[in-house]
C-alpha cells in the first residue's frame, strides 16, 4: 500500500492520506483548486451497524459501493471520506484498531482497482462538543485547505441529516444515500 501520512486538528490521529499511483500528486497543480466528492462510510461505503463497526469481520461492503467508487477514481476529483467515529471516544475501539480496519477496507478497495485518496475522521464522543464531529464542517475544511480543494464545486455525500448539515455549512452541494438511491447511483447521476 502506500504511503501514510497522519495529520490532525485535534490529536495527530483523525486523518490518513492514502498515495497510491501519485493520485494526489497528479491531481494537484499549484494554484489550481481541485473538486472532491466527500463521502461518509458507515452507511455509504459500508453498512451500518447499531453497535458500530468495529472491526473488519464486522465491516461490510454495501453493493455497488466499490464500482461507484472506482467511477469517482476515473474523473478528475479528489475521493475523500469524513466520517464520525465516536467508538474511540466511547472507549470501545482504539485509533490502532481503527486503522487497521482502514487498511484493510484500502487493500480490498486496491484489489478492485480503486482507491480513496484520504481519510478524515472524527474520534470524540458527541458529548465532547469538538469542531470536527458532522453536523459541524471542520474535517471538510481542514480536507479543503491540506488539499486546496474548491467546496462550492464539491460534492458531500452521506446517509444522515448531520453529513448534508457539514456538506452545505460549507457551500458543497450535498445528496442523501438511501436504499432506495444507493451511492453507486448517485455517482452515476452527478457523473453523468
Amino acid at each position: 500500500m502506500g504511503t501514510k501520512k497522519r495529520k490532525s486538528m485535534t490529536n495527530n490521529k483523525s486523518l490518513r492520506v492514502n498515495k497510491t499511483d501519485k493520485t494526489i500528486t497528479d491531481k494537484t497543480i499549484k494554484g489550481y483548486k481541485l473538486k472532491a466528492i466527500f463521502l461518509d462510510r458507515d452507511g455509504v461505503i459500508n453498512y451500518n451497524r447499531n453497535d458500530y463497526v468495529k472491526s473488519w469481520e464486522e465491516f461490510k461492503f454495501i453493493p455497488g459501493a466499490k464500482k461507484a467508487i472506482k467511477k469517482i477514481n476515473q474523473t478528475d476529483k479528489l475521493l475523500i471520506i469524513i466520517t464520525n467515529q465516536s467508538p474511540i471516544g466511547r472507549g470501545i475501539l482504539t485509533h490502532e484498531k481503527l486503522d487497521e480496519l482502514h487498511d484493510l477496507m484500502l487493500s480490498e478497495l486496491s484489489e478492485a482497482g480503486c482507491h480513496i485518496d484520504a481519510i478524515y475522521y472524527c474520534p470524540h464522543h458527541p458529548n465532547d462538543k469538538c469542531d470536527c464531529r458532522k453536523p459541524k464542517p471542520g474535517l471538510i475544511l481542514s480536507a479543503a485547505k491540506d488539499f486546496n480543494i474548491d467546496l462550492e464545486a464539491s460534492w458531500m455525500i452521506g446517509d444522515s441529516e448531520s453529513d448534508l448539515e457539514a456538506g452545505k455549512a460549507v457551500g458543497c452541494k450535498t445528496i442523501k444515500v438511501t436504499l432506495k438511491k444507493p451511492l453507486i447511483k448517485i455517482i452515476n447521476e452527478i457523473l453523468n
